[in-house]
């Protein structure tokens, strides 16, 4: 191999592993504000379902901050968009503690929150990634960045449960705070060149364009196509189940009668095993195709929630569980932006996935609250569960009429 080849390899695995990392501690954090739900409300009073809606107004946010970010990251590049995320990550988990009301516990964990999580998360990184490294490499770049997401999980729910159980809730939420600043020098490696390039962007395949519409072309675009709108529907799902565990699985456990510490230790198992299922799934979108993947997924996750539902509930069980949610938790991201990335290019990526995210944050706010209000109302989380097996079959064959071309249609810049 020559010099070149060895250094574009190298500048790969440098973007790949950043961006990884910067995923790591944005969505490492999100995913433990599930447990500090009990301790907020012994804190507080608000309530459980006060506290769950402003956890899932994260959730909507999250979202809705996406195709924002990703529209800015793909105008001014990436690193600029992950810097103004990490200081406002760090700034807002910063005020949740002072934050006593609903209204201000909405704007801090709700609103800010979800801002500075959104500007490091997938759309601005699976952008990044999309546009720079080639066609042929893409999925398993894509699948190691989404693993780097559960990989933060793996280790930031358990230490956050430590740090609940050993210093308090505060202390815990400060160290969350800290850590979320090293994305700022993460965020160096995803920089553009002069001009605006990106870096190790690869060439045009041929049957490409030459050159990209504008976005407002790509956005009419992609809003007259039936296969974008299945994609969504389908990734709704996948908000609504994702939310529900993350921010209701410290409870299930809780009304299961089993030790707390076991909801620790349940996030970190689904975010172990979701690294496999990330780069299993990065890897098998190489060859098989990304629409009956998708489908695949959803519809084990569905049987997964069934057989647990009729399960004896033993920690045996709930960690069985965890490992099989895990390997299917979030290997939806790969094929989906793959998907994305299929039926219309890279060019606009950061903002056409971005806009796929809002649909999964839509169905993650839902599956954060109505999980909050399923509790409050009934004294169980069954009618949850019940929905997210009906969602599960509807994903698995909405996905199926998806038309998956064999080339994209526009030429990354």
């Amino acid at each position: 191999m020559s010099d070149s080849g060895r250094t574009g390899a190298a500048q790969i695995w440098i973007l790949t592993a950043a961006a990884a990392l910067i995923l790591a501690i944005t969505f490492g954090t999100r995913s433990t504000l599930g447990l500090f739900l009990s301790p907020l409300n012994t804190a507080t009073g608000l309530g459980i379902a006060t506290i769950s809606f402003a956890m899932a107004v994260n959730q909507l946010m999250w979202g809705a901050w996406q195709p924002m970010f990703g529209a800015m990251a793909d105008r001014l590049g990436p690193d600029r968009v992950i810097l103004l995320g990490g200081v406002l990550l760090a700034g807002t988990l910063a005020l949740v503690p002072y934050s006593t009301s609903a209204t201000a516990l909405v704007l801090t964990l709700g609103v800010g929150v979800a801002a500075g999580s959104a500007a490091g998360g997938l759309s601005t990184l699976v952008g990044a990634i999309g546009q720079r490294i080639p066609p042929e490499r893409r999925g398993v770049a894509t699948g190691i960045v989404n693993a780097g997401g559960s990989a933060g999980q793996f280790i930031l729910a358990p230490l956050a449960a430590a740090l609940i159980g050993a210093a308090g809730w505060v202390s815990a939420i400060f160290a969350l705070a800290a850590i979320s600043l090293a994305t700022l020098p993460l965020a160096w490696p995803l920089r553009r060149k002069r001009h605006g390039q990106p870096r190790a962007v690869p060439p045009p395949s041929a049957g490409q364009a030459s050159a990209p519409p504008g976005m407002r072309a790509a956005l009419r675009e992609a809003a007259r196509d039936r296969s974008y709108w299945y994609l969504n529907i389908g990734f709704f799902t996948c908000g609504f189940h994702v939310a529900f565990l993350v921010t209701h699985m410290p409870g299930v456990i809780e009304l299961c009668g089993l030790p707390p510490a076991l909801a620790g230790t349940s996030l970190a198992v689904m975010g172990l095993f979701n690294i496999v299922g990330s780069v299993g799934v990065g890897l098998a979108i190489q060859r098989l195709r990304m629409k009956i993947t998708l489908s695949w997924i959803y519809a084990t996750r569905g049987i997964g929630v069934a057989i647990f539902l009729a399960a004896p509930k033993t920690e045996l069980v709930v960690l069985a569980f965890s490992v099989w949610m895990g390997l299917t938790y979030l290997a939806t991201v790969p094929p989906t932006a793959g998907l994305v990335g299929k039926l219309f290019g890279t060019r606009y990526l950061a903002t056409l996935f971005g806009i796929t995210l809002l649909s999964h944050q839509i169905g993650g706010f839902l599956g954060a609250w109505l999980g909050g209000l399923a509790l409050v109302a009934t004294g169980s989380y069954d009618w949850m569960w019940y929905a997210d097996i009906g969602l599960a079959a509807m994903a698995a064959a909405v996905n199926l009429p998806i038309h998956e071309p064999l080339m994209k249609r526009l030429a990354p810049v």
